[in-house]
This record gives C-alpha cells, sequence and structure tokens, in this order.
C-alpha cells in the first residue's frame, strides 16, 4: 500500500504548495495528489493557481516522491492532445514518477471556455474519446482522429518516455469503473465503495487503485471541526451537486446547511490516530490500495508531522 497527501490547491497558493510538497517526501509521503481547478470550491479558500506548472517544480525539487493529478479533465477546458504532451513531459522530468489521474470534470471549471458543460452521458462520452485520442499520441507518430466530439488532426508528441505514465480514470459507478479497465491503468475514487473496485476488477482492471480520504486534524478536535467547515463543507454535498454547479458562490449557498453533525459524520476529526485510522481502514477493506490523506484541518505543517510520528506506522500497518 502506498500513502500519499492531497495537497489542497484551493486553499494555498501555489509556492505555499510547492513547499508542502516538499515537506511531504521528507515526512515518508509516497506520493502528492492535486485537483485540476481553474476556481476554488469556495471563494474562502481563495486560491486555484495551475496545477501543471506547480507539478513542474515539485517534480524539480523532490527525488522520490510520486507525483499524480487527481483529477484533470481532458475533454472541456483542456484538449486531449495537450494533456497528452504535458504528462509525457511529467514523466520525463520526473524520471517516472507521474500519474495522470483523469476524470469526467465538474462545471466549477469546465464551463469557463464557454462551451457549456456536457450531459452525464455526454461528458463519459467524451472522457472516452479522449482518453483513446491521449493513447493514440502515445504510441507515437502523427495521428489524427474524427470522434463524435473531439478530433485530432495530424498531431504528433516528439517527446515520449520510455515508460509511459500511469492513468488511473475517475470512477463514481458501474459505467466508469469499467472505463478505468478498459482504457485506463488505474482506478480513481472518492468512496469506500467495494463494488466500484470490484466492477473495476471484473472489467480486467489490475493496476493501482487511489482513493482520497477525507480527514480533519488539528491539537485541539473543536479547531478541526471549524476549520472543515470554514473551508471544506462542499465536500458534504456529494458528486452528483459537486460536478454541476458552477461557481464558489453556489457552493457556499448548497453547503450553507451543513452543520458541526454532518462533519463528523463524513471526515474523521481531531488530533488523535484512532479515529483516522479507522476511516482509512474502511478504504483499504474496500479494495483500495493507493490511499490519499485529505486533510481540511488549519495546519499542514502540524499534520505533516503528525503524520510522520503518529500516523504512518498505523496506516502501513493495514496493508
Amino acid at each position: 500500500m502506498q500513502i500519499g497527501y492531497k495537497l489542497s490547491t484551493e486553499g494555498y497558493g501555489p509556492k505555499e504548495i510547492i513547499r508542502q510538497a516538499v515537506r511531504a517526501e521528507q515526512a515518508g509521503f509516497d506520493f502528492v495528489e492535486m485537483s485540476d481547478h481553474y476556481h476554488p470550491w469556495l471563494d474562502t479558500q481563495g486560491h486555484s493557481g495551475f496545477t501543471w506548472s506547480m507539478l513542474g517544480s515539485i517534480a524539480a525539487q523532490t527525488s522520490t516522491l510520486g507525483l499524480a493529478t487527481g483529477v484533470t479533465c481532458p475533454s472541456v477546458r483542456y484538449h486531449p492532445a495537450i494533456i497528452a504532451q504535458a504528462a509525457a513531459t511529467m514523466a520525463l522530468i520526473s524520471d517516472g514518477r507521474f500519474t495522470l489521474g483523469v476524470g469526467a470534470g465538474e462545471r466549477l471549471n469546465e464551463h469557463v471556455v464557454g462551451q457549456g458543460f456536457p450531459s452525464v452521458r455526454g461528458r463519459h462520452e467524451r472522457l472516452r474519446e479522449a482518453l483513446e485520442i491521449i493513447r493514440l499520441l502515445w504510441r507515437g507518430g502523427y495521428q489524427s482522429y474524427e470522434g463524435r466530439h473531439l478530433q485530432l488532426e495530424d498531431a504528433r508528441v516528439f517527446d515520449l518516455p520510455e515508460t509511459l505514465p500511469v492513468i488511473a480514470v475517475a470512477a463514481s459507478g458501474p459505467e466508469s469503473a469499467t472505463m478505468a479497465a478498459e482504457l485506463g491503468d488505474g482506478l480513481f475514487a472518492t468512496e469506500a465503495d467495494p463494488s466500484i473496485v470490484q466492477r473495476y476488477r471484473s472489467a480486467g482492471g489490475q493496476g493501482p487503485r487511489y482513493a482520497e480520504v477525507p480527514l480533519a486534524w488539528a491539537s485541539d478536535e473543536r479547531q478541526a471541526v471549524e476549520a472543515a467547515l470554514t473551508t471544506s463543507r462542499w465536500l458534504v454535498t456529494g458528486w452528483k451537486v459537486m460536478s454541476e454547479l458552477p461557481n464558489p458562490v453556489n457552493f457556499d449557498a448548497a453547503s450553507a446547511h451543513v452543520e458541526e453533525k454532518h462533519i463528523r459524520q463524513f471526515l474523521s476529526v481531531g488530533p488523535d490516530a484512532e479515529p483516522h485510522v479507522a476511516k482509512v481502514r474502511g478504504y483499504v477493506e474496500a479494495g483500495f490500495d493507493h490511499i490519499v490523506l485529505q486533510n481540511a484541518g488549519p495546519d499542514p505543517d502540524g499534520f505533516i508531522d503528525f503524520f510522520a510520528s503518529d500516523l504512518a506506522g498505523p496506516l502501513r500497518a493495514l496493508g
């Protein structure tokens, strides 16, 4: 089992994100994962730097730390040809430490280019075509593609690594889990749902299985809960809401009803290792082997130190 640290690109500026990544490597995390957003979820978070620039800088300042997007939408705001090029370059400059996490996207980030946001079916169709285009370009040579939604005209990625990046496909149900097995090299999820892993495996998937685990650490339990309410209450709204709302102000309204009890139901909270280990155990038992700790607490350095001293050992014992 590998343990990763979720870099909150919506909660901190680009230089701070890079600093936290370096600290995560020093503390013994196996990898870091970061979302690829244009907007934060809430205005109170206040940030949303360009993920690919930060990834390049992190790769240059670390030596063993794995890097992953969690996740990039390669089919609306980006064209898949651009992501095929970007991911290949990241694999080269990181010496093979990069994983390309991809998904169907959220309206929050994809509507900004003025092309609207597709239906659920349309998003999945576009993601499938995007993955086919990325795979095609990674074969080398000049390639063209004519899909229902996406096209490629006489394009070539000149700098390809000897070992291509792992593509981990985000899944929330059977259709996307099957797509992860058919067109991806791994699975990415946010729920401790064993049926997603089972569907992925039954469809032939044999790669790494990533899962984000939401928690809130602070030296004081009350501080942990309050920080999660302030910056991360959007987590509680669920994927159907998270994928459809267009702007942070909408997420502020949609999460206005979230109370302390909801935070405690959804996240493990507080300064002790036991509730966080119990939370992770559910994901491991569901079949995930790449665990991403998504800390909503107010003190990233304190959490990284806590991981090194109190959390890493018990979590690794789960695997």
